[in-house]
């Protein structure tokens, strides 16, 4: 502990380090053409435009996957008071009922699964009972956060050469939707009670997991999916084409893989209301637990899910093609904005702070030529 303790400490220094280099390293280089003449100045000024273009790309992309702040609707004299009394109501009466139910739940899942799992032979059936007890679990999930969902459209149902692809804002979204209809799902591979149902309950919906940093799991992941599509007595089989979880504001670049298989891809929509809690999940931010937690402790979930028109591949048309028709039809229905960014961007960006200490000096260095400049045309015609 004591060794991990220094590590991170180093390491921490070495950050500072690092962004203290880089900060004066651009102060010194925006700041170096301040005693030469204006004419130069406005002709060098490719690296300034390089620098600026680059933090206005840095704010589109992290717009996707920050959480928006809502609009406060309790500020006023007759709901303030309301929203006082609502929150010990919430955290001191709600929230424990909400967690005893959940956890009992749990409890008496494990307890009856995992016999029903090893002693019934017949596959099949074996099969249908956990393909119930799985859905009765979702819905436990969503009563632990007075979930209010409203389905559109008809009700999915296991067919050969058919996947679904949905928006993604947090593993929520396959609890409530399994909570609906048990779907298997592509998903990242996580740690902790989170990756023992991974590879329990739900390996027994055909689910397949991934790890995003091993190139060799793309190949195992796409054999693993067109296997399972070519099945009729399967779960139905649900990807997030975007591959990370975004804000529910806008939806980024869809992967190709599930437009590639041949087969017919039903849309699924899902737009969440902000007014009692975001439900978007950053992972870098906060576990799952804490962010069931956060959900735990709102007035409700509230949620619309639309299951769209399938799509086949039109002919002539790309898988690229392909996947941003499907995209944009997502987008449409729900209402987000539809950006051309990677997902998968999110998890090999730059340092945060490396990037806001240079906006800074950026920032810092302009404001210094703008001064100087009208100073000087000032001096000029006095």
């Amino acid at each position: 502990v004591t060794g991990g303790h220094k590590s991170s400490e180093s390491m921490a220094d070495l950050n500072k380090a690092v962004e203290a280099a880089v900060a004066q390293q651009e102060l010194s280089r925006l700041v170096q053409v301040e005693d030469q003449g204006l004419l130069r100045e406005v002709l060098d000024i490719s690296s300034t435009l390089s620098d600026g273009v680059a933090a206005m790309v840095d704010d589109s992309f992290l717009k996707c996957f920050n959480k928006q702040e809502a609009e406060p609707w309790n500020w006023n004299c007759y709901l303030f008071p309301l929203w006082c009394l609502g929150v010990p109501f919430r955290l001191l009466i709600l929230f424990p009922l909400r967690l005893f139910l959940l956890l009992s739940s749990l409890a008496t899942f494990v307890l009856v699964y995992f016999p029903i799992h090893y002693a019934v032979k017949p596959e099949r059936r074996r099969l249908q009972v956990e393909r119930t007890m799985v859905r009765l679990m979702c819905s436990i999930f969503v009563a632990s956060w007075t979930g209010v969902i409203k389905f559109h459209g008809p009700r999915p149902a296991p067919q050969a050469n058919r996947v679904w692809v949905c928006n993604h804002s947090s593993m929520i979204d396959w609890i409530i939707l399994s909570a609906y209809m048990p779907f298997a799902v592509i998903m990242q591979k996580h740690k902790g009670w989170v990756g023992f149902f991974q590879d329990t309950v739900m390996s027994s919906l055909g689910c397949v997991w991934f790890n995003r940093t091993e190139a060799k799991d793309r190949a195992a992941v796409t054999a693993k999916i067109k296997a399972h599509v070519q099945k009729e007595d399967v779960n139905p089989l649900l990807i997030f084409p975007e591959g990370t979880c975004v804000n529910n504001e806008y939806c980024v670049m869809f992967k190709r893989g599930a437009f590639d298989l041949g087969a017919t891809v039903s849309p699924v929509a899902i737009k969440y209301n902000k007014t009692f809690v975001d439900a978007f999940w950053n992972s870098r931010q906060q576990s799952f637990t804490r962010h069931l937690l956060s959900l735990m402790t709102s007035w409700a979930v509230v949620a619309d899910v639309w299951f769209l028109e399938p799509q086949t591949r039109r002919e002539g048309e790309s898988a690229i093609d392909f996947a941003n028709r499907v995209r944009n039809l997502i987008a449409r229905r729900a209402g987000l904005k539809v950006v051309a960014w990677d997902g998968y961007l999110k998890y090999y960006r730059p340092n945060q702070k490396l990037c806001e200490a240079r906006r800074e000096v950026f920032g810092t260095a302009m404001r210094a030529k703008l001064g100087g400049s009208v100073r000087a045309a000032e001096d000029g015609g006095d």
